[in-house]
């Protein structure tokens, strides 16, 4: 049976788990790539449900799920937001790190050891979360199609990645894991990167219609990351189902 789990992903992360929710520990670049991520994906679904901008918990009534939800990162903000969210990973690590945390934070959020092709939730969600997963999977297409049959018609779906550029093999490879460490080194195959075409005509071939594509660049002078126009090292489609 065909399987987007790639066992060698899983079992990198998994020895990581402990650490999804340390700052300054092996997943402090995420932490600090967090805002920029929550801040697309809210004003993505605001301008697309046409919802106040002010509106408190304006996500209640979606139902939100998040692939390869790792230790909980996204999710939790999502629910905090009055989403009912489902997270799901082919890590069981993952989850049991996700669960806990979740549960002393006062969350209810849905955390499944799974992965979405063998995920029966058909057409439930309104929106779907793939974050830096894509890129860790044994056979993307499959994962679009999977994804395909979880998300309503006219759900959202946001898809975050690494461009395959020689900016992206200096920025992420070398200079993020060998040079500035802020990944180990080897969590990245750069030849498993994405070039945004690439992305895009995948995502059209499963029906989906992209809204949005945006570049995400990193300034190391205020140590944040912004939304862009640069699309040569990380980059986030917003598409539709349709």
């Amino acid at each position: 049976m065909s399987t987007t789990i790639n066992k060698e992903e899983i079992q990198k992360f998994s020895r990581l788990a402990d650490e999804w929710w340390d700052v300054n520990g092996k997943f402090k670049p995420l932490h600090m790539f967090n805002p920029i991520r929550i801040e697309y994906i809210t004003e993505s679904i605001k301008n697309h449900y046409r919802i106040k901008k002010n509106k408190a918990n304006f996500l209640n009534g979606f139902n939100i799920l998040d692939i390869g939800c790792g230790g909980g990162l996204i999710s939790e903000p999502m629910a905090r937001l009055g989403g009912n969210v489902t997270g799901i990973d082919a890590s069981e690590k993952n989850i049991e790190v996700a669960k806990l945390h979740s549960k002393k934070n006062g969350l209810k959020i849905d955390y499944l050891n799974a992965s979405p092709e063998n995920f029966d939730r058909f057409e439930n969600f309104d929106i779907i979360l793939n974050l830096e997963i894509i890129e860790h999977v044994s056979d993307v297409n499959l994962y679009i199609q999977s994804c395909n049959k979880l998300l309503k018609k006219n759900g959202l779906m946001f898809t975050a990645t690494l461009n395959r550029s020689f900016t992206s093999y200096l920025k992420a490879i070398i200079g993020a894991e060998y040079i500035l460490r802020w990944l180990p080194i080897g969590t990245h195959d750069w030849n498993k990167f994405i070039k945004p075409e690439e992305l895009e005509k995948m995502l059209n071939n499963e029906k989906f219609s992209t809204i949005d594509i945006k570049g995400l660049t990193f300034n190391p002078l205020l140590k944040k990351w912004k939304k862009s126009d640069d699309l040569s090292v990380n980059y986030i489609i917003s598409s539709l189902k349709i």
